[in-house]
């Protein structure tokens, strides 16, 4: 490795500043810590350098590095693989789900195509089993030239180290999705006098000073620039300045440096270059095999080590990246179709069946079957080890060099689909641009349909896709009628969340299409009564629906599902459940939904799904639980990189009365889902505010917030839920007319269902706009069906407002009892606005109630509360680290630390804690 270490104490010069913060990392990996950092910067600035001073210090720690090459991002796990080879051998230490994801992953085992978070996790696990050895180093180069699988696999758990004596850097010319979030450290060119003196350093003799500062002004400063331009070019010539740089791109300039080190070489040393550069493994057997059939000599390669461009030991370095990039970039088409061809025939067709197909692939001038073939086993393979973007390529390469047209139309929709998977929606559409050019059967077109649909919904475009799927499914019908009512159910989601009518692709055209063209089944399946469900709900209306609608309900609240069923179709059954007030029934559908998800590890869907249970948990009174499962929820957006679940925090807010915090979160998300269309979203968000007005007993606020789900355009199933709001609001208000619009809507959506809940809220609603008699027997009405249900919040308020017209009514000793229960029962589950309205009523009374405790406060962040609550259900360390995407050995730090600041010693003592705070 001598010859490829020329250069890196000099490119150093001017490091001062970024070797400290290197040093600081590595010296908190010795005491204990995990850090993680990405230096990033342009090719040449000196990132490789920065991490190659830091492996060099880290004499007393284990160092695992990993080298993107450019020609590997189509191998699948490629460079995962060169991080984690030296420690599978305690990969038996693993929980057997993630020992399995990961060895199928490597494909060492066959299996079922492994979760990517299980094998983040596996990867997870094996750094904190070799950390507890001795301190763990991964030094991972080229990050942007890492295959898809390995760079998001890499970057989760970047994200995850918590309390493991595990070091981890990048170098990366760019801050990609993968490592967002991640603390960075951008690498800059050198000023002005550190580039003089780096020049100065790689000189052996004297330079003019104007010559001198004219070549640092033209490299920018870039220290790959200016020790390659040196190498490049002669002192005479530097010394009478007609070696300038010409005004390329700085990287060109690199690489046109060593084109001209390239041309200075034997004939068949080049030809020996160019073939090693083509092959990216470092397999130097490889190389020879391939070079001895192209009749390359072995003392080829002296000259290139002499130089210090390469080095050809146990296997094939190059001095840069970019050298290797300029070398194969030099060859001719003739060349390269040469190289690949003698790789191919190099590379074992049993032990390395994908690489052997690249070569031929990156071989072929023209459209070959056999290799198009070749590369969709290829696709097959990456698939199964969870790497569909490696699929994608392949496929993509496949539809490239089929001869045939259906073929290629096939392959090339296949590599969208996988794209999609990927989550690379640009290409999804760059292929799917690229199919419609040619000829489509028609289940081809169905299936293009379908990929649009899928990438709109899945990228954001949420408007764009319901008519796009609903297209799909009608095509879809003539082929699979299965298949079809997946779509149309796609299609009556995607309308859902996009709320607002969209032509051609509303939730009245997706219902009406499902209900005038899907053939109904003599013995329907579940995916098809849940169909009919929602498609009657929006066409007939809820009464009408109201018996499909139970069924529906019905089926996924037993027991009798498969873990396949629950995931497939009980996300579409929830919306019933809310649309019938239903309460309990949505909460079993979501948490066995959500146990499922847990289980199978498809976790794309789980903060959604947190979401709405947290709603329903919330709405319960259970903030504690609901806090823990927004904390899980932020446990697998970290991981992931996706964005925060928005809505469960402004509904803590308004359920609590923070109004500052509600205002300051609910703010953005109503005028984005203003602007977008999304009412789902947008009437979400109003009525949660309409409760904190309500609660705060500024009436008004809360009618102009909440009045726009009253209108004739208000969504299908949401739009019920701030009903109850705006008769209380418009009510006290003094806007009668509006009072009993709400009123009327509200009794027709509770109705069909007439479920405790519904009724109950229907009751107290009507009490509202009643007097005499007939409101004390509705209010009454209401605290006996409320006290039915699991809608505690709503129970103590019902006993507010009877409480409230008591006290008007002049019976303050009946008002008394009423507001006591009240008062306790809001405080008790910390809804502060309402609670304090309760508390002034009191007063009026000539009740004394003191002012709330509000110094109480739980010690425990949002993640150790979640940490601790799943170890007081007896959950393993390693089960919550399976939860939560944490090592064992980062749950036990987090116990410890939860033990410290309640006060216990051992998990056993965290029931009786733990039911005190909660």
């Amino acid at each position: 490795m001598v010859a490829l270490g020329l250069g890196r104490s000099t490119s150093l010069v001017g490091r001062a500043a970024e070797l400290e913060t290197c040093g600081d990392l590595l010296e908190a990996v010795r005491t204990g810590e995990s850090r993680v950092l990405v230096l990033s910067g342009d090719p040449g600035v000196g990132k490789s350098a920065l991490l190659y001073q830091l492996t060099g210090r880290a004499t007393d720690c284990q160092v695992f590095r990993v080298i993107g090459v450019q020609s590997e991002m189509e191998l699948v796990f490629a460079g995962l693989h060169q991080l984690c080879a030296p420690m599978l051998d305690r990969v038996d230490t693993l929980p057997d789900p993630q020992r399995d994801a990961l060895r199928a992953a490597f494909g060492l085992c066959e299996g079922p195509t492994p979760k990517p978070f299980l094998i983040g996790l596996a990867v997870l696990g094996l750094l904190a089993e070799t950390s507890a050895e001795r301190p763990v180093l991964c030094v991972v180069d080229d990050f942007q030239w890492l295959d898809r699988a390995s760079a998001q696999t890499l970057g989760f758990v970047a994200r995850r180290l918590a309390a493991e004596s595990v070091g981890l850097i990048f170098g990366a010319r760019d801050i990609t999705a993968e490592l967002a979030g991640i603390p960075q450290l951008p690498v800059r060119p050198l000023p002005h006098e550190f580039a003089s003196e780096l020049l100065k350093s790689a000189l052996t003799g004297s330079m003019d000073v104007r010559v001198r500062d004219q070549i640092v002004t033209e490299t920018g400063g870039n220290p790959l620039a200016v020790l390659e331009w040196v190498r490049s070019t002669t002192p005479q010539r530097l010394a009478g300045g007609f070696g300038l740089l010409t005004v390329s791109a700085l990287p060109s300039r690199i690489e046109e440096s060593f084109g001209l080190q390239l041309t200075a070489m034997p004939v068949q040393t080049q030809r020996l270059l160019r073939l090693a550069a083509a092959d990216p493994s470092g397999d130097a057997a490889l190389v020879w095999r391939a070079a001895t059939t192209m009749g390359i000599p072995f003392h080829a390669a002296t000259p290139a080590v002499e130089a210090g461009l390469a080095e050809f030991g146990a296997r094939v370095w190059f001095r840069h990246p970019l050298l290797r990039s300029a070398v194969y970039r030099s060859a001719s088409v003739t060349d390269r179709h040469d190289i690949h061809v003698a790789l191919a025939e190099a590379t074992d067709a049993q032990l390395d069946p994908d690489r052997r197909a690249w070569h031929r692939a990156q071989a072929a001038t023209a459209p070959d079957e056999d290799t198009a073939a070749d590369l969709e086993r290829s696709a097959a393979r990456a698939q199964a080890r969870g790497g569909p973007a490696a699929a994608a390529a392949f496929l993509e390469r496949a539809g490239l060099l089929s001869a045939d047209a259906g073929r290629r139309g096939a392959r090339l929709l296949s590599a969208g689909q996988a794209s999609l998977q990927a989550g690379n929606y640009d290409a999804a559409l760059r292929l799917l641009a690229n199919v419609e050019a040619g000829p489509l059967d028609p289940l081809q077109q169905a299936t293009a349909d379908l990929l649009h649909g899928q990438v709109a919904f899945a990228s954001g475009m949420g408007s764009d896709a319901p008519p796009l799927l609903l297209r799909a499914a009608k095509r879809l019908q003539r082929f699979d009628i299965d298949q079809a009512r997946e779509i149309y159910l796609a299609a009556w989601m995607a309308a859902f969340f996009a709320g607002s009518p969209v032509s051609g692709g509303g939730l009245p055209e997706v219902s009406k299409a499902v209900r005038d063209l899907l053939p109904r089944s003599d013995r329907p399946g579940k995916p098809e009564l849940v169909l009919d469900a929602l498609s009657s709900m929006v066409v007939a209306g809820p009464a009408a629906a109201a018996p499909a609608m139970r069924v529906a309900v019905e089926l996924f609240t037993h027991a009798g599902n498969t873990t396949d069923e629950v995931l497939r179709w009980s996300w579409f059954a929830h919306p019933v459940a809310i649309a019938l007030w239903d309460n309990d029934a949505w909460r079993a559908i979501l948490v066995r939904y959500v146990e499922s998800i847990r289980a199978a590890g498809v976790l794309d869907m789980m903060p959604i799904a947190l979401s709405s249970l947290a709603t329903v948990t919330a709405w319960s009174g259970d903030f504690a639980a609901t806090t823990a499962m927004m904390a899980e929820s932020d446990a697998i957006c970290q991981a992931t990189g996706a964005p925060a679940a928005a809505l469960p925090p402004i509904l803590l807010a308004c359920f609590r009365g923070d109004r500052a915090v509600a205002e300051l979160l609910a703010r953005p998300v109503i005028d984005d889902a203003a602007a977008t269309g999304n009412s789902c979203a947008l009437i979400w968000a109003q009525w949660v505010m309409a409760v904190l007005y309500n609660g705060l007993g500024q009436y008004r606020q809360a009618v102009d917030v909440a009045r726009s789900a009253v209108g004739p355009t208000g969504h299908y199933v949401l739009a019920r839920w701030p009903l109850p709001e705006v008769v209380e609001a418009a009510s006290r208000a003094g806007d009668t007319d509006l009072a009993d619009e709400a009123l009327l809507r509200l009794e027709e959506s509770v109705c069909p269902g007439s479920t405790d809940a519904g009724l109950g809220l229907l009751a107290r609603s009507r009490a509202l706009r009643s007097d005499g008699e007939a409101a004390e027997v509705l209010y009454r009405e209401a605290v006996d069906r409320l006290g039915r249900t699991c809608l505690r919040p709503e129970l103590a308020r019902a006993h507010l407002l009877y409480g409230e017209w008591l006290r008007r009514a002049g019976r303050r000793v009946d008002a008394r009892a009423e507001l006591r229960i009240a008062h306790e029962m809001l405080a008790a589950m910390d809804m502060g606005a309402f609670a304090e309205r309760a508390r002034r009523e009191l007063l009026a009374t000539g009740e004394r109630v003191g002012q709330p405790d509000t110094e109480q406060a739980n010690p425990l962040t949002a993640q150790e509360a979640l940490i601790a609550r799943l170890a007081r259900d007896g959950r393993t360390n390693p089960e919550i680290g399976a939860q939560l995407f944490l090592s064992a050995r980062t749950v036990e730090w987090h116990l410890h630390k939860v033990f410290a600041k309640l006060g216990i010693a051992s998990r056993r003592e965290l029931a009786a804690v733990l039911a005190g705070a909660d």
